[in-house]
């Protein structure tokens, strides 16, 4: 079974609207293995997004993800990566489909509600930055 991990982000939690996102992934027949939420540490947030670094938009991410809480998950289930992103839209709003997540809730380009590991790799390195204690073994 593939994994991936999902962050809930504080413009989300702000919103009230964690259980109707999880809902979305579960009603696809994904399965949340892990779950906590929590107020990010900065350094946290900079190892997550470090591909970012140097980038206009940094900063701006950074400042967002801390502002408040957020919600991360690990979802399994088959193509469960792919799955994930098509549940939850395009970044760029003018991009979005009817139905997903972003396209219901998101209020702009970072405000977007969710984070999804876009592969494999991604999934691996970010389940262990963001669930250092759980055994990472698939």
């Amino acid at each position: 079974m593939e994994r991936t991990l999902v962050l809930i982000k504080p413009d989300a939690v702000e919103q009230n609207i964690i259980g109707n996102i999880i809902s979305c992934y579960e009603s696809a027949g994904l399965k949340v293995t892990a779950l906590k939420m929590e107020q990010v540490e900065r350094k946290v947030a900079e190892e997550h997004y470090k591909e970012h670094y140097g980038k206009s938009f940094y900063n701006s991410l950074i400042e967002f993800i801390i502002r408040s809480p957020l919600c991360a998950l690990i979802l399994e289930g088959k193509d469960c990566i792919d799955k994930v992103r098509e549940i939850n839209g395009a970044t760029n709003p003018k991009e979005q489909k009817e139905g997903t997540i972003r396209k219901k809730y998101a209020k702009g380009i970072t405000e977007n509600c969710v984070h999804a590991s876009d592969s494999v790799e991604s999934s691996e390195r970010e389940i262990k930055i963001w669930f250092p204690n759980l055994n990472n073994k698939k």
